[in-house]
């Protein structure tokens, strides 16, 4: 313990010590200049994003994937978006509970976090970020832009988070605040995001309403590399598939199960099953 607590002190003694250098030369060290945001590109990622951009580096390192790094073309200095991610997801989520907090004060903590649950997750992330063009500004190596090309949702939703915290370091929360709630929430308000999409919550209330015990979740089959999987799961009522999906995680794949499941009218024939079991 006592180590622990002498590490934070180094750590807390460096920041203030960090805070008193020339914020310039630091900014320098942290964003490196990479080039690839021309003054053109620069204007259009602008006019996608309705911002300002003050310093193009920042954005560079927002917008690179850290497939990129081990490309042919990548120089040693290049960052990938991943420490801007971590910050951007941070903003975001204080952006939109704020925004939450101060606009349902009737709405206790429970229902505001199922709220923002809806409103910021990888899929909204991603509508977002395909709504505005951002994939067009990706730096990714053949096989991530692959994957992005086939709906992969993490590479876009991942860098919407790294350009939030972009715009959090080239100007400040202020700004990073009017991108989320005036560019992005009005997206993420679109009906269809805001649909609870807990398929497997829906699933399991309405065979337990029914009488039955829970469903259950078996893989069917996987397929693909490793790092591109592609996971076949069945879901099961009493031992009897009642449902079956697909997707790049085992969780995706039981959310499609689950509504396939209920897609399949599957409630009406347990019923019906129910009330024969009744009658006999």
């Amino acid at each position: 313990m006592k180590e622990i607590i002498t590490k934070l002190y180094h750590a807390f003694s460096k920041i203030l010590t960090l805070r008193n250098l020339d914020s310039e030369a630091n900014h320098q060290i942290t964003f490196p200049v990479v080039g690839f945001l021309s003054n053109e590109k620069k204007e259009q990622l602008e006019a996608t994003l309705k911002i300002k951009i003050n310093k193009p580096e920042i954005f560079e390192q927002a917008l690179t994937h850290r497939s990129y790094l081990f490309t042919n073309g990548a120089s040693n200095e290049i960052i990938s978006n991943e420490r801007l991610e971590y910050l951007g997801d941070s903003l975001l989520n204080l952006c939109v509970s704020d925004f939450l907090f101060k606009s349902y004060p009737s709405l206790f903590e429970g229902e505001l976090t199922k709220i923002r649950s809806r409103l910021v997750n990888k899929n909204s992330l991603s509508y977002c970020g395909h709504f505005l063009g951002i994939e067009k500004f990706i730096m990714l190596s053949f096989s991530a832009e692959k994957a992005l090309k086939e709906g992969s949702d993490s590479i876009v939703a991942d860098t919407v988070e790294a350009i939030i915290a972009a715009i959090y370091m080239d100007s400040d929360f202020d700004y990073a605040k009017h991108f989320v709630i005036d560019v992005l929430l009005p997206i993420m308000l679109d009906s269809k995001l805001l649909e609870d999409t807990n398929y497997k919550s829906i699933l399991l209330e309405k065979v337990q309403s029914l009488g039955y015990h829970s469903p259950t979740y078996q893989v069917i089959s996987e397929s693909g590399p490793d790092h591109h999987k592609e996971f076949h799961i069945g879901v099961y009522n009493d031992g009897e598939l009642i449902g079956s999906g697909k997707g790049k995680s085992k969780k995706a794949a039981e959310q499609d199960a689950a509504k396939n499941a209920l897609d399949n009218k599957l409630f009406t024939n347990l019923k019906e099953q129910q009330d024969g079991n009744v009658n006999n």
